[in-house]
């Protein structure tokens, strides 16, 4: 939602959230990122929530790619420093990841650079299992990073 962009911006300010998703953003920037988002879920081929606490953003949880014929999808998600070290990441994660896995959802994926251990304890908590690492997978800020790979399918 378009009150959420200050949020954006202030978490793409973050120097935590810019080593993992290698950008800043304007306000404006903040703006069209949300439009976009409005028409991946329209096209359902992504969503993203933002997670409040108090009624104050607090995060964001949403699938960075979403395939519902295939049943797949890629989780994502990122916190707001004032917000870190209280469990909301793994709250986002775990509830979207029960809520998706409900509506028919049979695999969801996680990735995130193997230099990134809270994601990794997040990944874990939410009973995603750890699958593989594929090197040098994705540019950061600071170069190349090799992936964690975590799946968690549905119960059958």
């Amino acid at each position: 939602m378009a009150q959420d962009a200050p949020a954006l911006v202030e978490a793409h300010a973050d120097p935590d959230i810019r080593q993992w998703h290698s950008r800043s953003m304007t306000l404006r920037e903040a703006g069209e990122w949300i439009l976009t988002k409005d028409e991946s879920w329209r096209q359902e081929s992504a969503a993203d929530w933002a997670g409040e606490v108090d009624a104050h953003v607090v995060g964001r949880v949403g699938f960075r790619w979403l395939t519902l014929g295939g049943g797949c999808a890629e989780i994502a998600y990122w916190t707001l420093p004032r917000a870190r070290g209280y469990g909301h990441a793994v709250s986002a994660v775990g509830m979207l990841t029960e809520w998706a896995i409900g509506a028919g959802l049979h695999r969801i994926e996680l990735r995130h650079s193997v230099a990134n251990t809270a994601s990794c304890r997040v990944a874990e908590a939410c009973g995603y299992r750890a699958e593989g690492t594929a090197a040098s997978a994705l540019l950061h800020a600071d170069g190349w990073h090799a992936m964690h790979l975590h799946g968690l399918v549905a119960s059958t």
